[in-house]
């Protein structure tokens, strides 16, 4: 169906092309709008394979969600994981203008994305990689936006559902393999930054001899894990300022020293509570707390960064050289 009104000439002028299966092409502009549009406009057909494969991914999926909840309750480091559903939706409201309407067509890959997702979840099943079945997640989201909404509204959520890969905690072989030598450069930094506050700290492996008092950097301190929350962190960033592609990738730059300083921050501050308040509130602080400070932390950061390139490069404003002459002269 199109949409057509005149203009100030009189002429008529298409406003928008919506046939049966593409609603919505210009976006909507609030939850009532968008809730109007899947109640009464959207297709039977549309409506029924949401509901089905909506009840599907509950069935199947509930225990790998409670098993996420799980991590993202018991370890502090992947705390972040609370907020990336929520952030996901919020970049989707934020491109709400962008949405392009539902097409048709190619609906087979749809059903290939999903077969995809059931071959990854069952290799992770088969060789015990519970990774995997958690990044099977967004493939399963992937192909269900293709079946209902066509390629378009895939490519229109498609910062989001990528966002969703970072609920999933990293498989227990990768944190190994990289944990040696991170807990070498998360001592040696949080080292310096001891000597730097006057604490008589010194470097053996990965112990830091506070004085008389041994702290050892274990593999949980190693900052292999918080890098996948600053990397969350950098995501949101990028998604949601509107910045040139250059800054951006500035940001993504900043993630590895954004990580190994809040990763520093967080074992420096562990050793002051521990040098000079108590044993258990430092371990408290460092089980506990840790994990949600240091994303706030790396958020200032990232602020910080932004703040920099705000004020380094000045958005220049063109003017007429001929006026700013006769200013001048007069």
């Amino acid at each position: 169906m199109k949409t057509i009104r005149r203009n100030g000439a009189g002429k008529r002028q298409v406003v928008a092309d919506l046939d049966a299966g593409t609603g919505m092409a210009g976006g909507f502009t609030s939850p009532s709008h968008l809730l109007r549009w899947i109640l009464f406009e959207s297709s039977p057909t549309s409506k029924i394979l949401a509901v089905s494969l909506a009840g599907v991914f509950c069935w199947a999926y509930w225990p790998t969600l409670l098993g996420l909840a799980t991590s993202w309750s018991t370890e502090p480091d992947y705390s972040h994981g609370f907020f990336v559903v929520p952030l996901a939706l919020l970049f989707l409201w934020l491109r709400r203008q962008r949405f392009p309407g539902t097409t048709g067509g190619w609906v087979w890959v749809g059903w290939v994305f999903i077969a995809l997702s059931v071959a990854v979840r069952y290799v992770g099943g088969r060789y015990h990689v519970d990774a995997l079945d958690g990044w099977s997640i967004p493939i399963w989201i992937l192909g269900t936006c293709w079946l209902i909404g066509g390629w378009q509204v895939c490519l229109w959520a498609g910062p989001s559902i990528a966002f969703l890969w970072l609920m999933t905690p990293l498989p227990y072989r990768a944190e190994r393999l990289a944990s040696l030598p991170l807990q070498r450069i998360a001592t040696s930094i949080s080292c310096w930054g001891l000597q730097f506050l006057g604490q008589p700290a010194l470097a053996e492996g990965n112990t830091i001899y506070l004085g008389e008092h041994p702290l050892e950097v274990e593999d949980a301190c190693c900052g292999l894990r918080i890098f996948v929350g600053v990397f969350a962190l950098a995501s949101a960033y990028v998604i949601i300022v509107r910045r040139s592609l250059w800054e951006k990738a500035v940001l993504f730059a900043c993630v590895v020293p954004v990580a190994l300083a809040a990763n520093a921050v967080r074992i420096v501050m562990t050793a002051l509570l521990y040098q000079h308040v108590s044993g258990p509130t430092a371990k408290q602080f460092s089980h506990d707390y840790a994990g949600w400070v240091m994303i706030f932390f790396a958020a200032a950061l990232f602020g910080l960064v932004l703040w920099y390139l705000s004020r380094l490069f000045k958005e220049m404003v063109p003017g007429d050289v001929g006026s700013l002459i006769r200013q001048r002269s007069g």
